[in-house]
């Protein structure tokens, strides 16, 4: 069967918030100028939103220029930061940082708490009654090139093929989108941009990308213990001075609180689990007291971008860009990306406005827009804390944080060019050790009040694939998993994935691993730090994957 296709403008991989306002900057261009435009969004999960899990802490800076009467139009911003906390954990016992000795860039003063799933909604909202197309459950699963090399669109995926890869009854083609400009949003290791930085060698003036996975649960808690607007970011325990990373509790609105944990993707012992660290960490006196009478009603966990400006790529080629944390925006210290996703999305779409508006059909590349990002407050953002992510790898974590904070200092009152930009000390799947030189993790089973196992916790995520559909989490080499993974790391997959995807059965020499696909919540991790690169994440069917409800 032959793939219908449309034909719009600018097509837009990915429904978060980078896309979004990318859209709505696009139409309302569209609008001040009076020019017709065509703009198309897809969304691989079942609805705007579905997928975006974050902390979130969000700096309004992007949304103040985007739709400054947001607040008269609902956005859903309703919880200011009225208390910022920083403890530094032992097993027992916590120490408050004073205030006063945190770079003031590190405040939130002016942030709201909420679900950035919600304010994605929102956005959507806006979006579509500004005429943009949007189409939620549609996975861009193939880019598609003109014959000159530019990207020409993509093709969302076939629905309805069975796990043998054959067409079932209910099989329909995927449609190609064309357009002058294509846009990738897909968020943290999108798996059509991940093909992109390769074909285009985007990454060749810059370093490659570190990461870390965050693992969140929302909460009610008794509204006895609630603030709303209080802010707690932690260090040290349960985590080694050899492993980076750190918990978070945001109180929101209704009496509940967002929860958790994010572990880096360059640590060392294979037996680590960062879904286990978060269960200790829950378990910490401190943390317990909060969550103490209450009730855990999600969970979810996503990958997140941390390689810093050092890591941006190229952000443009033949007939398309990267925005977003497609491209790696976050700025790890100040816990937050989506203000610069948003701006970075609105930069791009100004770019392509104007060369669309001049008569491009995509033939004239996007460079105005990395031009414009660079004289942006996104690069002053990132500038300021470059080098609080590679100082914890060069350093280890103590004396690392003591850097980052001296740094952050110094580019506070403008010495920040005194000190040399630092570098990444390795790719997080280089950094595994082997499990002779590394000690077991004993973790304490599940108690079902404050901790909880895997299974249970994906059920919190909505999270739905049909099951007889090609496994999207694909091996290069099958034999890999055993003869190189099981031999010689002990296995890593069967913990680092936060989703109980990877499991291995059998016993001695009849053993394999199996591949639970239904269970992925898409956080991409695996693909990340499985230390061979065996591991290559695809769109399953769209709709597919979790479904977070306010998180």
């Amino acid at each position: 069967m032959e793939r219908e296709s449309m034909d719009f403008d600018v097509v837009i991989v990915g429904g978060g918030p980078a896309g979004l306002s990318a859209a709505i900057r696009l139409m309302q261009l569209a609008e001040e100028k009076s020019q017709e435009l065509t703009v198309c969004v897809i969304e691989k999960g079942s609805e705007i939103g579905a997928h975006i899990l974050s902390g979130a802490v969000v700096d309004p800076l992007a949304l103040d220029e985007l739709i400054p009467d947001w607040k008269d139009k609902g956005a859903p911003l309703n919880t200011p930061v009225t208390d910022n906390q920083h403890w530094v954990l032992t097993e027992t016992g916590k120490k408050s940082l004073p205030h006063f000795i945190m770079p003031p860039l590190l405040s939130n003063k002016g942030m709201y708490t909420t679900s950035l799933g919600n304010l994605t909604r929102w956005l959507g909202e806006q979006a579509e009654a500004m005429g943009v197309e949007i189409y939620p459950g549609f996975a861009g699963a193939e880019v598609l090139f003109h014959e000159d090399g530019r990207v020409k669109g993509v093709a969302t995926g076939d629905m309805g093929i069975g796990r043998d890869g054959e067409p079932k009854p209910s099989h329909e083609p995927g449609m190609e989108l064309h357009a002058k400009y294509t846009f990738f949003a897909e968020g943290c290791r999108g798996s059509l941009s991940k093909q992109l930085e390769e074909k285009y060698s985007l990454r060749e003036n810059c370093q490659f990308q570190t990461y870390g996975i965050g693992i969140k649960e929302l909460w009610d808690i008794d509204p006895a213990k609630h603030v709303a607007g209080r802010v707690i970011h932690s260090q040290g325990w349960p985590l080694d001075n050899d492993t980076a990373g750190g918990g978070f509790i945001y109180h929101q609105e209704n009496n509940q609180v967002a929860i958790g944990f994010v572990v880096t993707l360059d640590y060392e012992n294979p037996y680590l689990s960062p879904f286990d660290e978060m269960q200790r960490y829950k378990t910490h006196p401190a943390v317990r007291e909060i969550l103490e009478g209450g009730r855990r009603v999600s969970y979810g966990a996503r990958a997140i971008n941390e390689g810093g400006l050092q890591s941006v790529p190229k952000l443009y080629f033949p007939g398309g860009v990267l925005v977003g944390c497609a491209a790696g925006f976050v700025n790890v210290p100040r816990i937050k990306g989506s203000h610069n996703a948003m701006k970075s999305g609105m930069l791009a779409a100004e770019s392509a406005f104007e060369a669309i508006a001049a008569g491009s059909n995509g033939d004239v590349e996007l460079a105005s827009y990395e031009q414009a990002f660079k004289e942006s407050w996104i690069y002053k953002d990132l500038h300021k804390v470059r080098n609080a992510r590679p100082a914890l790898s060069k350093f280890g974590v103590k004396v690392g944080t003591l850097y980052s904070g001296f740094d952050m200092w110094m580019n506070t009152i403008g010495l920040g060019g005194l000190m040399p930009t630092l570098k990444h000390q390795h790719k997080d799947n280089d950094a595994t050790k082997k499990a002779s030189d590394a000690q077991p993790i004993d973790y304490p089973k599940p108690d079902g009040v404050f901790s909880f196992d895997k299974l249970t916790s994906v059920f919190l995520s909505s999270t739905n694939h049909e099951e007889d559909q090609p496994v999207h989490l694909t091996l290069k080499d099958a034999t890999v998993p055993v003869t190189v993974n099981l031999a010689n790391y002990a296995g890593p997959e069967q913990r680092f994935c936060p989703a109980g995807v990877y499991e291995f059965i059998g016993e001695g020499a009849d053993q394999q691993l199996q591949i639970n696909a239904q269970n992925c919540v898409h956080c991409k991790t695996c693909d990340i730090k499985d230390i061979t690169q065996n591991i290559n994440w695809v769109v399953p069917e769209g709709g597919g994957g979790p479904n977070y409800p306010n998180m």
